[in-house]
């Protein structure tokens, strides 16, 4: 797959736990974040297609079930 190089601008408490992830798991900073970005667009893609909900919705249900999961981990 083609790759882009961009410039974003991202919270550096998220960033570190990028960075953590990628030392933890021997992959790239990119890898992780591509793995990321393609977890949470599919997340929103399935709860949209199920709940025939518009964008924003789909993005609210996403990240409430995201914080649910983290709440969970957290345990």
């Amino acid at each position: 797959m083609a790759r882009v190089k961009t410039t974003l601008s991202v919270d550096e408490e998220l960033m570190r736990h990028v960075r953590v992830r990628a030392a933890r798991t021997g992959r790239t900073q990119s890898e992780v974040l591509d793995e990321a970005l393609r977890d949470g667009l599919g997340v929103i893609h399935r709860i949209r297609g199920k709940a025939a909900a518009d964008e924003e919705e789909a993005l609210t249900l996403a990240s409430e079930a995201v914080h649910e999961v983290r709440r969970e981990t957290a345990r």
